[in-house]
């Protein structure tokens, strides 16, 4: 399966966002799926994953409560809803495939990016 991130772009801050990670390929419902993020100057960072039928979720500590992740097999989607941005959440935006299905495992199989930059 290939990945696609997108929705990406320039708001405000305070302002929300919803990230689309599209899949091609067979056997979409089979992943977990994962969002990163990687800021300038920084380490690639976990946002949240979700598995493989989207009832079970996992977030990084600093973003619970603001971002949100779910999917829509039947799109081959995977969304992530982002709320209350900040300056600090300027990075470029990937998705990522677990093949353990459980959103749990090694990520691989990375799309390109989409990039979002929060403004003061």
């Amino acid at each position: 399966v290939q990945l696609q991130a997108s929705g990406g772009g320039l708001v405000q801050a305070g302002g929300s966002l919803t990230l689309s990670c599209a899949a091609s390929g067979r056997a979409f419902s089979d992943y977990g799926i994962g969002w990163f993020r990687q800021a300038p100057g920084k380490e690639l960072e976990l946002i949240a994953a979700v598995n493989r039928d989207g009832t079970s979720t996992r977030y990084a500590a600093s973003m619970k409560g603001r971002f949100t992740i779910s999917r829509d097999n039947g799109k081959n989607t995977v969304y992530l809803q982002m709320n209350g941005l900040k300056p600090e959440d300027t990075a470029i935006y990937y998705c990522a495939t677990d093949t353990t299905g459980t959103g749990r495992g090694t990520f691989a199989g990375w799309g390109q990016g989409t990039e979002v930059t929060v403004s003061s």
